[in-house]
């Protein structure tokens, strides 16, 4: 499978809707606390914005809502992959994101066969305190040595001065959460993202 470049990250339907129209093609719906009705809204109201204007929405965390609501795709991060249902994920043809930090975490995702492999942080990031050092762009070019036909995400501390490095490295996409959720100008900065990366489409 392609991912598209340019892989945004938002904690709303809101921020869904308020920027998918613009031409965002590919958009993680996470959110870290909610109840189940809360969360069944937020992404039923996600996935509609998305399928109006053709943007893959992928579901953080969530499995079997994402099963349920019939999403077409679901991140784990190496704690939720444990205890996930792979074989409920696979038989509902869901797709799989998975995260990873360092080389345990790798092996690790690379054997339960996902979609895509996310890496990270490869700057330093503000978005959440990481155990993990900033891996820097030599990491990716390791990384996507080692998954090979796997598409690998770039995500950290990412900003449109960083992508052709980060794409020049190996990366297949390039995702990113502050850069733009915390601009003065998240439609600009949110069309800057797709005018630099469609240079990777």
């Amino acid at each position: 499978m392609t991912l598209d470049p340019f892989y945004l990250i938002v904690d709303s339907a809101a921020w869904v809707e308020r920027l998918v129209p613009l031409g965002v093609k590919l958009m993680q719906l996470r959110i870290k606390t909610m109840d189940e009705a809360g969360l069944r809204a937020q992404i039923r109201k996600a996935k509609a914005s998305c399928a109006k204007h053709h943007c893959q929405l992928i579901i953080n965390d969530y499995w079997r809502l994402a099963i349920e609501e019939g999403c077409d795709f679901v991140h784990l991060g190496q704690e939720d992959l444990q205890t996930a249902d792979r074989l409920a994920i696979r038989a509902a043809d869901v797709r799989l994101g998975l995260s990873s930090h360092d080389d345990i975490e790798l092996e690790t995702a690379m054997a339960a066969e996902p979609d895509y492999i996310a890496l990270g942080p490869v700057y330093p990031t503000t978005l959440k305190k990481m155990k993990w050092a900033p891996q820097g762009v030599e990491r990716i070019s390791e990384w996507k040595r080692r998954v090979t036909s796997i598409p690998l995400v770039a995500i950290g501390g990412l900003n449109p001065d960083r992508l052709n490095g980060v794409f020049a490295a190996g990366a297949d996409s390039a995702a990113v959460v502050t850069d733009i959720t915390l601009n003065d100008d998240p439609e600009a900065r949110t069309r800057e993202w797709i005018e630099k990366t469609g240079q990777w489409r």
